[in-house]
């Protein structure tokens, strides 16, 4: 199982950002499961990069959601981190207790006309959406698409029915220059180069969730900006998030950090390493008695330092 390179990838020395200050980079995993080799490859590439670029690495829990993310799962997945070499700057992030930051940034939106309450069931908007999806594959929701008639929404808003603030996604373009969105994307190879953002293929996405008093789109951009993150290094399957990323970046006013979305480590019939595919997980594989320089190894950072960034 490695990554599709084979081995770590070949990034310069020198980062081509254009960032004047020291380069931060953070690994930020969601505990709702034991972590496995993909994990492990996304974490000693950030590693490997932050001590290349002679930057800092830091650790984010990104446990917004306490019921799905035990703190058993917490402690599991620094032990696993420490286990395979991982040395990190400063303290750990941990995102369900910073719900505030995420509120005052929800309410900003809110304030300005770009976000609204929205009290249907996935179910309703399901139905509303006639199979059209978003990247991640919800229900594409549009506020000008109506899903309840409005003497049921007030209902549900008068009984004090939960419900998620979603970001109006026509509003939020109109209210700035979408046809220069762009954000730097850093290839394996090369120099700096400038990528288009497209948000208007998510709809009307989630900033607060019902259950959660925080979505990831808006939790990520807001620790990125508050921990002065200058690169984003991570996997493939969150390339299409950047679209979200980079509009709620533009609307609240923060920094734009230089994102790079590695290959996948995928199993043997080519799927993806998961936690909800029951992927090996390295607690198993340390129990078993492999070694966290068999991991390195077979991940292609053999023999690369290991060590504090």
């Amino acid at each position: 199982m490695t990554a599709a390179s084979g081995r770590h990838a070949p990034f310069p020395v020198i980062p081509s950002s254009g960032v004047s200050r020291t380069p931060v980079l953070r690994f930020a995993p969601s505990p709702n499961g034991l972590l496995h080799r993909g994990h492990g490859y996304s974490v000693l590439l950030n590693q490997y990069l932050a001590h290349a670029w002679g930057g800092r690495l830091l650790l984010r829990i990104e446990d917004i959601d306490v019921a799905r993310c035990p703190e058993e799962f917490v402690e599991a997945a620094i032990a696993d981190l420490r286990w395979l070499g991982l040395r990190w700057n400063g303290e750990v992030r941990r995102q369900s207790r910073h719900f505030a930051d995420y509120a005052e940034a929800a309410e900003k939106l809110r304030a300005r006309g770009l976000a609204y309450p929205c009290y249907a069931s996935r179910t309703e908007i399901a139905a509303a959406a006639g199979g059209a999806r978003d990247p991640d594959g919800a229900p594409l929701r549009w506020r000008d698409n109506p899903v309840l008639a409005k003497d049921e929404e007030s209902r549900r808003r008068q009984s004090g029915e939960p419900f998620s603030l979603r970001l109006d996604m026509r509003c939020a373009l109109a209210a700035l220059d979408a046809e220069n969105l762009v954000f730097p994307a850093l290839p394996e190879t090369g120099d700096i180069a400038w990528q288009m953002a497209d948000p208007a293929r998510w709809g009307d996405v989630v900033l607060i969730r019902k259950d959660v008093p925080a979505s990831y789109h808006l939790a990520v951009v807001v620790d990125d900006a508050l921990q002065g993150i200058t690169h984003v290094i991570r996997g493939r399957d969150l390339e299409a998030a950047t679209d979200i990323h980079r509009l709620l970046q533009e609307l609240l006013g923060l920094p734009v950090p230089v994102y790079h979305h590695h290959a996948l480590i995928r199993d043997e019939t080519g799927d993806k390493l998961a936690k909800s595919r029951d992927s090996l997980p390295l607690r198993a594989l340390r129990e078993s008695g492999v070694t966290a320089e068999t991991i390195r190894a077979e991940l292609g950072f053999g023999g690369v330092f290991s060590g504090a960034p």
